[in-house]
């Protein structure tokens, strides 16, 4: 049942705020995901500050993470072997509020008004609650919070209780490690959850507090990687704390004190982590990055109302969808503003979902939007990844590959994927890191990059790919053995999307002029990429997904929704014997390399692959939608791309507590950038061939795009370019070549006609996720 969009008066519809209006029990864990506060280093959930009414509480640093040894029940030469875990922090955001001897809490007390918001515009979480206390007192309790752009590792909290009469409050503001508490493991049989560790994580390494100051830090006993956290207490009322107690697990400073009627009461909470390796005590260095709450409010309000002046994207007349784009765009720069060089996990640090893992999406999905909107922020994201180089030499000689291996998943540059089939088999990452690395070169006209690291990530990832592959007997160019991003089939022979995009890798390294790259091996990229496999039908007339896709036995299509995702429900020997997807990666093929394609590929593999894509990967939707633009299914796309938005908002996945599904976000970007725009990169000069919905007024966005900034506005009939900063730019409008400057270019645009779709006889369409519409604006 969609969360949201099915009770608009709980969730008003605010095209700035998420808004909830009136508390009740149950998603509160999806909620505090959707509440969720960061800045791409630094992450908080949106629980509410009593214990007794959070469900799964908690903060995350980007990249501090635990590992382990990985016992597997029959191991195997190169199987990973340390395991990583992104950690939850000692979380700060705890308060126990007692009023004339009553302990505040949703589920106890009576609540006379409730409100609480996340603002888009500012990044300022606000929860306002009226309580009625038995005493007879009304209470009103405001608890505000942000976290540092300037002081990335800061976090502000402000709790305010003020009274209609005279009363006697007992506020206590705790910090709790949960990490080391015994909690119930809600991993299950779910690959998406986290674990939990089995014993003591954090070991303490100074525990010092007094006068509402605390000084602590802690080391994870196995990774070594050290935390340190500073907090400082301030009141209005000026009072001293009635006690200050510190311990490994739970720091608390206690007020004790009357409060009137005409002067309320508010505590701040300064808070400031800083992470380390090998370094002695890193409390005193969380002490320097204190701020004060109201510096912190400050930070994150400068950030963000620069954030929206070049990044926002406006929907003219679709209020509804309005507030949710801005909910997607507001979680992409949670994820990735001050990450610095460091990946991007899959949950951004809103959760710890995939274990705070950095995966291929991070460049395929994610990368995008930073090239177009922070390309300082995507060069750092690709510096991480060339800082693992090292390791991933190691590791593609242990694959016995030249060049290099990235790992499928992982934090420490390690592979942490215990599964094999659906792990290492993954090669295409390489590729995904050399498309994310030429089209941030292409977006940026970053030369310094490409000389330097951009040419190092293309070379040795087209190594790995000429030594993984061979040319086979019948003079072709085979990659054999490797899973392709749908992960319902698994170590196939000559995956479409692996062959294609490890060809467009191939390509990119040939044409670089750089010292390390002979004719010899300029050769050999350049015959194995023109030589390339690609699988194809020809009774079907369709692009097949590998060698023997074609020849598995359809889906029983009647199986009943319960039973979807199959990957809960089905052992993996079953799903990859059938014909069905998680996601259409030969379809995404034709996205990434759109001029290798014609219009008549892309149309049968969209008709024949949709059909069969359960859609149990989240990063399945906003491809379908950009593809069924470009075919020319308009409905297909806006159905695609309305389930893409509301993927977490409405938890139409059943997962969402785990933490806001970035790599989507990042999808939706897209969606509205490259499906309805039309934008298209990496040619000669910018390509737009747009697809706006019929019912859509307008559609507005800026690009950074090599040293300028593009406007780019569309209504039914037109295009509209201009340049709000930078040299005059050449960009191309369905086959048309025009060149903007200051004063805008209108173009007009005539209807596309819809084809007719090809009807494959491919069974009953999939019985998988619901696809979610928005109310009519």
């Amino acid at each position: 049942m969609a969360l949201i969009t099915s009770d608009r008066a709980r969730f008003p519809n605010d095209p700035w705020k998420l808004v909830e209006t009136v508390h009740l029990p149950g998603n509160a864990g999806t909620l505090e995901t959707l509440f969720s506060l960061g800045n791409g280093h630094l992450g908080i959930r949106g629980a509410h500050w009593a214990a007794a009414d959070a469900d799964l509480p908690g903060s995350f640093i980007n990249g501090f993470h635990e590992t382990w040894d990985i016992k597997h029940a029959e191991n195997a030469y190169g199987f990973a072997r340390t395991g990583q875990r992104i950690l939850y922090i000692p979380d700060a955001n705890n308060f126990t509020v007692i009023i004339d001897g009553e302990t505040l809490s949703l589920g106890e007390s009576t609540v006379l008004d409730y409100r609480r918001s996340v603002d888009f515009a500012t990044g300022i979480y606000e929860c306002r609650i009226t309580w009625q206390c038995r005493s007879g007192a009304a209470v009103t309790t405001t608890e505000r919070r942000a976290v540092g752009y300037q002081s990335r590792g800061a976090l502000g909290i402000s709790l305010e209780v003020a009274a209609d009469r005279d009363i006697s409050a007992d506020v206590t503001s705790s910090v709790i490690n949960r990490q080391d508490q015994p909690v119930d493991d809600h991993s299950e049989h779910d690959p998406r959850r986290a674990g939990r560790h089995a014993g003591r994580v954090l070991l303490p390494v100074r525990l010092d507090g007094g006068d509402g100051s605390l000084r602590l830090s802690w080391e994870a006993a196995e990774s070594r990687q050290r935390l340190g956290m500073a907090v400082d207490h301030w009141t209005s009322a000026g009072v001293q704390p009635f006690e200050t107690l510190v311990d490994q697990d739970d720091s608390s400073v206690r007020y004790v004190l009357a409060v009137g009627p005409a002067v309320p009461f508010v505590l701040e909470k300064s808070v400031s982590y800083a992470v380390g390796q090998n370094v002695e005590d890193l409390a005193d260095a969380a002490e320097a990055g204190l701020r004060p709450v109201g510096e912190v409010f400050a930070e994150s309000t400068a950030h963000y109302r620069d954030y929206w002046t070049t990044s926002d994207i406006v929907l003219a007349g679709q209020t509804e969808l309005q507030q949710a784009v801005r909910w997607n765009l507001f979680q992409l720069a949670q994820a990735t503003a001050c990450a610095d060089v460091a990946g991007i996990p899959a949950k951004g640090v809103s959760g710890s979902g995939y274990d705070g893992h950095y995966f291929w999406d991070q460049e395929v999905y994610l990368l995008p939007y930073l090239s177009y909107t922070n390309p300082a922020n995507a060069r750092q994201v690709l510096e991480f990844r060339h800082e693992m180089l090292p390791e991933a030499k190691i590791r593609a000689k242990e694959l016995s590959v030249d060049g290099a291996l990235f790992p499928w998943r992982t934090i420490n540059g390690l592979e942490a994927s215990a599964y094999y089939a659906a792990g290492t088999a993954q090669f295409h990452i390489a590729a995904a890191i050399a498309f994310a690395t030429n089209r941030y070169i292409w977006a940026s006209g970053d030369r310094e990059f490409q000389a330097t690291m951009g040419s190092q990530l293309l070379i040795e990832t087209a190594r790995m790919w000429v030594s993984l592959g061979f040319f086979g007997k019948d003079g072709l160019f085979h990659i054999h053995g490797v899973t392709g991003p749908d992960e319902y089939t698994a170590v196939v022979n000559d995956n479409l999307y692996t062959n294609v995009m490890a060809r467009f890798n191939l390509r990119a390294a040939a044409a670089l002029e750089h010292a390390e790259i002979d004719d010899a091996e300029r050769e050999l990229w350049e015959q194995a990429a023109n030589r390339m496999q690609l699988p194809y039908d020809e009774d079907l007339q369709v692009y097949s997904q590998d060698n023997d896709f074609m020849t598995l036995e359809p889906w029983d299509w009647t199986t009943p929704r319960s039973k979807y995702p199959l990957l809960l429900h089905f052992h993996p020997l079953v799903i990859y014997r059938h014909q069905v997807l998680k996601q259409a990666d030969t379809v995404l093929a034709m996205f990434l390399q759109w001029q290798d394609f014609s219009a008549e590929d892309k149309r049968r593999a969209f008709d024949f692959y949709d059909p069969i894509t359960t859609g149990d990967s989240t990063l399945s939707a906003c491809v379908q939608g950009i593809m069924a633009a470009e075919v020319g299914y308009g409905k297909a796309a806006l159905e695609h791309f309305t389930h893409a938005l509301f993927i977490d908002l409405d938890d139409t996945h059943g997962n969402t507590i785990d933490g806001v599904h970035i790599a989507s976000t990042g999808g939706v970007w897209s969606s509205l950038v490259s499906g309805f725009a039309g934008l298209r990169d990496q040619g000669a000069v910018p390509y737009f061939d747009p697809r706006l919905p019929t019912d859509w007024d307008g559609l507005e966005f800026h690009l950074k795009i090599q040293g300028r900034l593009l406007h780019v506005e569309l209504d039914q009939a037109s295009i509209r370019l201009c340049l709000r900063e930078g040299a005059p730019l050449q960009v191309d409008v369905r086959g048309e070549l025009f060149t903007i400057g200051s004063g805008p270019v209108r173009v007009p645009l005539a209807p596309v006609a819809a084809p007719e779709p090809t009807i494959f006889p491919s069974g009953l369409p999939t019985a998988s996720i619901p696809v979610v519409r928005a109310r009519a604006s």
